[in-house]
């Protein structure tokens, strides 16, 4: 797959303080890339690099093959999570001119809007002032904004955040709805749960490092231990007797004749024959494997980081 955009060993230093250190990443086309890590790790910096509001210190950025330039600016569509309304001015005059602004003429831009207010049920606020807006509605409206001049790709920073449950699955319908059309879309949250809902790729940053990257199916195999929920009626002692030198058992709980067990494979033991024991023994009433969640992965991979970077300074 081809990349739409390849960042090759950035560096960003302001003053003494070092936001991104060689730093490399590539975005398949058409495809939702999370951008992830705790405040303050460097995806911010990332990103105004990457709509070219500052420059790194080093390394390069390729959008399409091409090193990125000022003619790349209007096939980007950046929302921030720092919202950008001017509250005084009209809905429809100022979303009118951001439209502008990305090159789009007054007609087609007025066209595209209409259907846009639509869609997202503001049409009726066109000539309201955005400070009469909820804040959910202002973010509806910076949304639209963002994407209404079909840009190639899209940079979306904390989409979600201020929305309510209903409204937050209408962005990310669309958002998906975006990528089936041929965007690119860049997501940069802190919700591991839309991370795993929406993400393709991820790419994870802490202390100004890139410490994972791949794809997230790939990333949460990865990271599997092993282990097992079992729940079965019978005795846990007969279980526990059956899993001989396949499992070791974790933890458990016991409601009458119902139980539920974490077991871990031992060795090179294989799932099945881990199922064949204990199939012998009791009454199996469910039975999966327990993938780490990319919420597991993210607070176990910092604070695996924390650790390190707290040894290397002890020891300096």
């Amino acid at each position: 797959m081809n990349n739409i955009l390849s960042a090759k060993n950035i560096v960003k230093r302001y003053a003494s303080h070092t936001a991104l250190d060689d730093v490399s990443l590539d975005i398949p086309s058409q495809s939702i890339f999370g951008l992830l890590g705790p405040n303050g790790a460097g995806k911010t910096s990332l990103i105004r690099i990457i709509n070219q509001i500052t420059g790194p210190d080093s390394g390069e950025l390729f959008f399409e093959d091409e090193k990125l330039s000022q003619k790349h600016i209007e096939q980007i569509g950046y929302l921030p999570e720092e919202r950008g309304l001017y509250k005084k001015m009209e809905v429809g005059e100022q979303a009118l001119y951001l439209a502008q602004l990305k090159g789009m003429s007054k007609v087609d831009a007025k066209k595209k809007l209409k259907f846009w207010f639509e869609k997202f049920e503001i049409d009726a606020w066109w000539n309201k002032k955005v400070e009469e807006l909820s804040k959910g509605m202002q973010q509806k409206v910076q949304f639209i904004v963002t994407v209404l001049h079909e840009p190639k790709l899209l940079i979306l920073d904390e989409p979600f955040s201020g929305f309510d449950p209903i409204n937050a699955n209408i962005i990310k319908n669309e958002i998906l709805n975006l990528k089936k059309q041929g965007s690119t879309i860049l997501f940069s949250t802190h919700n591991m749960g839309s991370v795993e809902e929406l993400c393709d790729n991820i790419a994870l940053i802490h202390r100004s490092k890139k410490i994972v990257d791949g794809a997230v199916k790939e990333i949460r195999k990865a990271y599997k231990s092993n282990i097992y929920e079992i729940e079965f009626t019978g005795t846990m002692m007969s279980f526990t007797n059956s899993l001989w030198t396949f499992g070791k058992l974790l933890e458990h709980t016991v409601d009458g004749d119902y139980c539920k067990a974490q077991v871990q494979l031992v060795g090179n033991s294989k799932s099945n024959q881990l199922l064949e024991s204990v199939l012998a023994a009791v009454d199996i009433q469910s039975y999966r494997e327990i993938v780490p969640s990319m919420n597991d992965i993210f607070i176990a991979k910092v604070n695996e980081e924390n650790v390190v970077g707290t040894q290397s300074n002890f020891t300096e």
